[in-house]
């Protein structure tokens, strides 16, 4: 393990962690053994081969994880990559509840890790789910239909934003709540703004 592929920020983190710390340490020992580059990314320690993000530590309440940004194309002869939700396409994860789980796994976890870098290299990419693929809500159409700006503004957003919108709005079970939600968040979208935004 080279000193030099080690990030200060990744220091910073490990040492703020009230919870995962000694799991996290591991996981980024194992990684570094990988020959990865140590980055600092969306608030995680992230790790990449030639500048492409290939597998990143971070950690929840009940576990902590390795998330391969790629995983969804990796062969899991274990099975152990969770899919954290079903519209999550190309990310998967490998759970941990303690470091033990962890170092027995290591020559496990280097070998899915070698495999992500080799996925990256062969330049694999994960084939999405295009967003004519989602239902627009019958809620969302009516608007689209009672004012066109929207709908053009609507289609004006970027692929994931119209996706994030699509999801939100059809995840209410009551046709009431849709129609609230759309009209909560027409503005935004006329503004070409995401939901998130």
């Amino acid at each position: 393990m080279t000193e030099i592929r080690m990030n200060p920020k990744v220091d910073e983190f490990l040492g703020k962690a009230r919870k995962w710390k000694e799991e996290y340490e591991k996981l980024r020992n194992i990684i570094l053994d990988c020959d990865l580059n140590e980055e600092f990314k969306w608030m995680h320690p992230c790790y990449t081969f030639e500048k492409k993000n290939i597998v990143l530590i971070h950690g929840f309440k009940e576990y902590c994880a390795l998330l391969f940004n790629k995983g969804a194309l990796l062969k899991d002869p274990h099975g152990i990559l969770i899919q954290q939700t079903e519209n999550v396409q190309a990310a998967r994860q490998i759970r941990f509840t303690n470091v033990q789980e962890i170092v027995e796994m290591e020559d496990i976890l280097k070998a899915y890790i070698y495999e992500a870098i080799e996925v990256e290299k062969a330049g694999l990419e994960v084939n999405f789910k295009k967003n004519t693929d989602f239902i627009i809500p019958e809620e969302l159409q009516n608007k689209f239909d009672e004012i066109p700006a929207l709908k053009t503004a609507f289609e004006a957003l970027t692929p994931g934003r119209q996706r994030a919108y699509v999801l939100y709005f059809s995840a209410a079970k009551q046709s009431k709540t849709r129609e609230s939600r759309v009209e909560k968040y027409m503005q935004q979208i006329l503004n070409g703004k995401g939901l998130n935004d």
